[in-house]
């Protein structure tokens, strides 16, 4: 059951080690802390395999790249699959620059990644550049909607398949899948859109929900998607008509941060689809 990973989170306590995009670091701090877990933030390549040693997970996000954390990424990422620590990658903004796309590729192809979260544009940009995968040239939508949805199904999973990690597309309707089973979740709230960093703060959760359950790593991803969604839900029931999406931020952290088995088991909404 997905609501028991969380329970494991705030149990296990996961020091989580992110590369991330400077405009939202601070809310993925409080995000990981609202979760139970432990965030540490570091990206000079003099300090990265002493600090990701100490930690059970690292989480790789593009949103503001260059040249050194590129190379404090991969130097984190390969201490981090030297020690068989969880690895994930939230390639942001991954179709808008050549060096983008070639960096997220690299990532993929060179390091053991375990999890992959992002939008559609993004895996699909991604998915494109990784090679052949059955499904790929179909799934030209930019968003996920009842009508696409087993076109899209499938192509999450081809690519699953082909890269062998486990893939978050989020959205108005989330997708996350292994290369056989697809979780097909229907939490959220379109205005979680407006505020900046949502994604970002989805990536710090993923990676420490897939630490603390590594025997069940899909479950995990899935439930950490779950979780996002229902706190955007829970957040805005609480919005006074005078707040905004200021506000809203900040109620989505304190939902993460009251998330509980019972509210998880009560809200998620998901099916599971397997071939």
């Amino acid at each position: 059951m997905l609501e028991t990973c969380i329970a494991r989170v705030r149990e296990r306590a996961p020091l989580i080690h992110n590369i991330t995009n400077y405009v939202t670091i601070n809310d993925v701090a409080n995000a990981l802390l609202a979760c139970g877990a432990s965030p540490i933030m570091s990206d000079d390549p003099e300090d990265i395999e002493e600090i990701t040693s100490r930690c059970a997970g690292l989480n790789l996000n593009l949103g503001t790249l260059h040249m050194r954390t590129i190379d404090a990424m991969f130097a984190a990422g390969r201490r981090s699959n030297a020690l068989g620590h969880v690895v994930t990658m939230d390639p942001v903004g991954v179709g808008a620059s050549s060096l983008r796309l070639r960096t997220a590729l690299s990532l993929l192809h060179e390091l053991r990644l375990d999890a992959i979260r992002g939008n559609a544009s993004e895996i699909r940009a991604l998915a494109r550049g990784a090679g052949p995968s059955r499904g790929v040239d179909v799934s030209a939508a930019d968003t996920v909607t009842e009508e696409n949805l087993e076109t899209m199904t499938d192509f999450v999973r081809d690519f699953a398949a082909h890269t062998g990690v486990i893939v978050a597309l989020t959205g108005a309707l989330d997708l996350v899948a292994d290369g056989r089973t697809c979780y097909v979740i229907r939490n959220g709230r379109p205005e979680m859109g407006r505020v900046t960093g949502t994604g970002c703060q989805l990536s710090g959760l993923l990676a420490a929900f897939l630490a603390a359950n590594p025997e069940r790593k899909l479950e995990a991803a899935a439930a950490a998607v779950c979780t996002m969604g229902v706190a955007g839900e829970v957040a805005f029931s609480h919005l006074r008509p005078e707040e905004g999406n200021a506000t809203y931020r900040n109620r989505i952290i304190d939902a993460i941060f009251h998330m509980d088995e019972d509210t998880l088991r009560a809200r998620a909404r998901y099916e599971i689809r397997t071939r």
